[in-house]
């Protein structure tokens, strides 16, 4: 267990200002329990007797810039080397009506009414040098034990705000932490509340869970965040009778997010969705269960949910893009690499390589050995592709269009065409990416099409 903490000076001289004039202060939230886990803090937010008016007169008297950026709630930022702090009063919270901020707040002059109102005990601390950390609720012991447990009555905290639901299951996949019982049973009986939480605030918090450590943590505790993704619910219990598969669709999915060492939000998110069409596309032989064009279905699906979350277009379209794709076989040879380079660029074809990885590393062992070869020998070519400089667009072609129409070729479609043409031949090893022997090829070929045209019109 850490004495104590290090503050920056910067929130020194804020403490030093209250303290000078009769205050408390103390830092709390998160960059306490960061800064005892020892995790980067980002936010330092400081706590105080002081009312907000009064925060305000006394740091603009000092010379500090003042932005009063909550009143209402007893917020005000200071900023201390183009930097903004987050000072709030000591407070105790009213009614949620909009789960999400209180109707109204009450200022309090005890850090302990103020420690009370707070979500998880490991976020209601407050520290300063002089007292160490203001512990109230066993907080430090919780996050010693990795446990997430709420403030008070649990049931209380979520009907107060419902997104704490997917706040809980965001810092245990972000800590590697666990969801104490008590906390776990109020999550689900209080999750029809984030049926009303704003698609934005859903999404940020998906987004969080995601590209944490644990992304399968989604699927661990969907009973609990359910309302939220509704969606998912299809894969639950989706049975895959067939050799190539050992689990069932969730359980394949959540051993694919498991799979998943890229710390990437569209590749992750991918891999969440690619087989949630599965369900639709089912049929059975003798037994045999076959998902015949699962890919498009799970791509429709996955297109509609993130458009609901308000996904921008660029993670939505490369998502759904990923998720239609997932199932093509990625032949490992030069000429299809640079064919897959022109289609979907290189960091979309490594994504997809990443997902291609994550979905076979949770099929049937027996049968992925080979499949995983070719994904790891489709990604060396893949370097060996862009080390060589290899041309696989347009514009690394040795010619452009203005090359093709001194050719006689007038300007237009015909002009790419022609371009098209050339690379394709490049791409396939049939010409090199020689600026003569391109327009050599091409002008043999445009002479034949003239005799021919020619041969036509002769009586």
């Amino acid at each position: 267990m850490i004495e104590g903490i290090v503050l920056p000076e910067s929130v020194k001289s804020i403490f030093y200002v209250l303290n000078r004039n009769g205050y408390e202060a103390y830092i709390v939230g998160g960059a306490v329990r960061n800064s005892f886990i020892g995790l980067p803090v980002h936010d330092w937010d400081i706590c105080t007797n002081a009312l907000p008016e009064d925060v305000c007169k006394l740091f603009r008297s000092k010379g500090f810039r003042v932005v009063e950026t909550g009143l209402q709630h007893g917020t005000v930022t200071v900023m201390v080397n183009c930097r903004g702090y987050e000072i709030t009063t000591y407070r105790t919270d009213g009614k949620y009506t909009d789960s999400r901020h209180p109707d109204s707040v009450k200022f309090v002059g005890n850090i302990h009414e103020d420690l009370a109102r707070r979500d998880f005990t490991m976020n209601a601390i407050a520290y300063n040098d002089d007292d160490g950390f203001i512990d109230p609720f066993n907080g430090l012991k919780d996050i010693e034990n990795k446990i997430i447990r709420c403030v008070g009555v649990p049931i209380d905290r979520f009907t107060e705000d419902p997104l704490r639901i997917m706040r809980a299951v965001r810092f245990a996949a972000q800590l590697g932490f666990h969801i104490e019982n008590y906390t776990n049973i109020a999550m689900v009986q209080t999750n029809d509340g984030l049926s009303k939480i704003s698609a934005e605030r859903i999404q940020s918090e998906l987004c969080k869970i995601l590209i944490s450590d644990h992304p399968e943590y989604v699927l661990n505790y969907y009973i609990d965040i359910s309302p939220a993704i509704p969606e998912l619910s299809k894969i639950m219990g989706c049975s895959q009778n067939n050799m190539y598969h050992i689990y069932d669709v969730w359980n394949h999915t959540r051993f694919a997010l498991t799979a998943c060492r890229i710390h990437e939000l569209e590749t992750r998110l991918a891999i969440l969705l690619h087989d949630i069409g599965k369900p639709e596309s089912k049929t059975a032989d003798r037994g045999i269960e076959h998902f015949y064009g699962h890919a498009v279905k799970s791509a429709e699906i996955a297109d509609s949910l993130l458009r609901r979350l308000k996904f921008s277009n660029e993670i939505r379209e490369s998502v759904v893009e990923l998720v239609a794709s997932h199932d093509m076989t990625i032949i490992p040879k030069q000429n299809k690499i640079k064919k897959y380079l022109n289609k979907l660029g290189e960091a979309q074809l490594r994504r997809l390589l990443d997902v291609r990885f994550c979905d076979i590393m949770a099929h049937n062992p027996y049968y992925a050995k080979e499949r995983l070869w070719e994904t790891f020998r489709a990604e060396e070519v893949l370097n060996e592709v862009l080390e060589e400089e290899k041309c696989f667009t347009i514009k690394d072609l040795a010619i452009n269009g203005k090359d093709i129409m001194e050719l006689g070729v007038k300007e237009g479609p015909d002009v790419g065409k022609w371009l098209n043409y050339a690379l394709e031949e490049v791409i396939n090893d049939k010409l090199d990416n020689d600026k003569e022997d391109i327009l050599n090829n091409i002008d043999a070929k445009l002479y034949t099409e003239r005799e021919e045209g020619n041969d036509e019109e002769m009586p």
